[in-house]
C-alpha cells in the first residue's frame, strides 16, 4: 500500500476519463461545466443547489371527483385520474387534486405539465392486482432496461411533472402482496409459490446476450416488481411533501432524468428491496429535507447494471443530497452496486443517520462484473448514532465478486467533519490486488466508540486528519495506510 498512486492506478484512472467523455448523454447538451474555479468542489454544489428549481405550473385545479373518481376506497378511479390528467394536459398544465379521503387506483401515468397534489388527509391505494399494472412498459429493473408492470406513478418522455402534497401514497404491498415475489420467506413467501427468480435469471441472460430491450417483455407470471414512483427520460420532475408507505420494490426511482428535485418526502416502507430514493443514470438531482426509514438503501445512486449500464453508457452525476434523516436501511447513502454506466460528483451535507436497523452510513458497493466508475463523492457535516456494520464501506467483492473482466474504478472519495456514536468499525475499505481504491480522505472524523479494528485492504492514497476512534487518534497499523 502507498501514498501515492501507482502507475497502475493512474492509467486505470485515465482510461475511465476516457471512457466517461465518450459517453453521449441523450437528456441535455453538455451544459453542466461548472462556472466556479477548480480547488472547490463544494462550488459545485452550490451550483446544482442554484440550477434545480421547482417547475412552475399554471394556477389551473382539476378535482378527481369530476372524473369519476370516488373517495370510498374501493372504487377503482385509474381512468377517472387518467381522465383528469389528460384534461389538465390538454388545457395547457396546472393542478390534478386529489381531496381528503381514500381513493383506490391502478398506475397513474403523468403527462407533461401535470402537477398530481395529493391533498392533507388523502391517501392514495394502489390496487394490489397485477393484472392492473399491463400493458407493459419501458423500464428498468435492477437496472436492466425491459417492458415490465408499469410502476405505480410513472411518465416517459414528459417535462414539468410532479407529486406533490402532503397526503399518503399507499402501495398495499405486504407479505400477501408484490413481497412474496422476492422468495424470501421473511416476505411472505412459501415453498411451492411464485417467485421473481426464473424470470430475474432470464432478464440478466438476455442482457448478457444483447437481446434487443423491444423483444424483454415481461409481466403477467413474471413476478418482476415495479417501482412506486418512477419518471422514466423526463426533464424537470419535483416529488414534494408526500409520505410513501408499503411499495412493492423501490420507492422513488428517477430514471435518466435531468433536473429532479425530491423535497420534504417521508418514505416509511421496510419490505424487500424498498429502496427509499435511487436517481439512476440522471443528472442535476437535489433530494432535501427528507426521511427514509426502508427495508433496504436509503439512498442509493444508480447508472446501470453490467452489459445494459455500459450499453446505455449515460452516467448519474451532479447530485446532492442535504438535510435528509436516516433510519433503518442496509446504507444511509449508497452508490451502487448498479453503477455500471458509472457515478460522479455526488455531494452529502447536513444529514442524520441512526437506528440499530442501519447497517451502514456511508455504502459504495460494486464488483468485477459491474465495473463502472464512482468518483468524486463528496461528504461533509454527518451526524451519526449508530450502525450496525461499517460506518465507511468500500466493497468490491459485493455479490459476485472479483474475477470477471470488468474493474470497477472507485475513488477521489472525500469525507469530512462526520461524528459518530457507535458502530462496528469505523471502515471497512476492501479492494482487488490487481485494482486498489485510490484516494480516500477523511479530515475531522470521529469513529465514536467501534467494537472491531478496521479493514483497509489495497488501497492507494488513504488520508487520514484529525481522525479518531475510541478516543484515540487513528493509526492504521503495518500496510494498511
Amino acid at each position: 500500500m502507498s501514498c501515492e498512486t501507482s502507475r497502475r492506478t493512474f492509467l486505470r484512472w485515465a482510461g475511465a476519463a476516457g471512457a466517461a467523455a465518450a459517453f453521449a448523454p441523450t437528456l441535455a447538451p453538455s451544459a453542466f461545466a461548472s462556472p466556479f474555479p477548480p480547488g472547490n468542489p463544494w462550488a459545485r454544489a452550490e451550483y446544482i443547489n442554484a440550477k434545480v428549481r421547482r417547475p412552475h405550473f399554471p394556477n389551473r385545479w382539476f378535482d378527481v371527483r369530476d372524473f369519476g373518481a370516488v373517495a370510498d376506497g374501493t372504487t377503482l378511479a385509474t381512468e377517472a385520474f387518467a381522465r383528469a390528467i389528460r384534461a389538465c394536459h390538454d388545457a395547457g398544465g396546472g393542478h390534478v387534486v386529489v381531496p381528503s379521503g381514500s381513493f383506490l387506483t391502478g398506475p397513474i401515468h403523468l403527462l407533461s405539465n401535470v402537477d398530481l397534489h395529493v391533498s392533507e388527509g388523502a391517501t392514495l391505494l394502489f390496487s394490489q392486482r397485477p393484472a392492473d399494472y399491463l400493458p407493459a412498459v419501458l423500464t428498468r429493473f435492477e437496472g436492466m432496461e425491459l417492458y415490465n408492470y408499469s410502476p405505480l406513478i410513472y411518465a416517459h418522455g414528459q417535462e414539468n411533472i410532479a407529486v406533490t402534497g402532503s397526503g399518503v401514497l399507499d402501495g398495499q404491498a405486504d407479505n400477501q402482496h408484490w413481497w412474496p415475489w422476492k422468495g424470501k420467506t421473511d416476505y411472505g413467501w412459501k415453498k411451492g409459490d411464485p417467485s421473481q427468480d426464473a424470470a430475474r435469471n432470464r432478464l440478466i441472460q438476455m442482457v448478457a446476450a444483447g437481446v434487443p430491450v423491444e423483444q424483454r417483455v415481461f409481466g403477467e407470471g413474471d413476478c418482476l416488481r415495479s417501482s412506486f414512483i418512477e419518471p422514466y427520460a423526463c426533464r424537470n420532475v419535483l416529488i414534494e411533501g408526500v409520505t410513501i408507505v408499503r411499495s412493492p420494490m423501490w420507492e422513488i426511482h428517477p430514471t435518466l432524468c435531468e433536473n429532479v428535485l425530491v423535497e420534504g418526502v417521508t418514505v416509511n416502507s421496510h419490505g424487500p428491496n424498498n429502496d427509499g430514493c435511487d436517481p439512476e443514470s440522471s443528472r442535476m438531482v437535489v433530494i432535501r429535507n427528507c426521511t427514509f426509514d426502508t427495508g433496504d438503501d436509503c439512498i442509493a445512486i444508480k447508472a446501470g447494471r453490467n452489459a445494459d449500464g455500459r450499453r446505455v453508457g449515460v452516467p448519474s452525476e451532479d447530485i446532492l443530497i442535504e438535510g435528509c434523516l436516516m433510519r433503518d436501511g442496509h446504507g444511509g447513502v449508497t452508490i451502487g452496486s448498479e453503477m455500471s454506466g458509472g457515478v460522479r460528483r455526488v455531494f452529502a451535507r447536513n444529514c442524520e443517520m441512526s437506528s440499530p436497523n442501519l447497517d451502514i452510513a456511508l455504502r459504495f458497493k460494486t464488483n468485477s462484473v459491474r465495473g463502472g466508475f464512482i468518483t468524486d463523492f463528496y461528504a461533509s457535516d454527518i451526524t451519526i448514532g449508530q450502525v450496525a456494520k461499517a460506518v465507511v464501506d468500500i466493497d468490491f467483492f459485493y455479490e459476485e465478486g472479483p474475477g470477471y473482466g470488468f474493474n470497477p474504478v472507485v475513488g477521489s472519495l472525500d469525507l469530512r467533519r462526520i461524528t459518530v456514536q457507535s458502530a462496528e468499525r469505523g471502515l471497512n475499505l476492501r479492494g482487488y490486488e490487481d485494482d486498489h481504491i485510490a484516494g480516500v480522505t477523511l479530515q475531522d472524523v470521529d469513529f465514536g466508540t467501534t467494537r472491531k479494528p478496521d479493514v483497509v485492504q489495497y488501497v492507494d492514497g488513504l488520508v487520514l486528519s484529525n481522525v479518531t476512534e475510541n478516543g484515540k487518534p487513528l493509526v492504521l497499523n503495518g500496510s494498511a495506510a
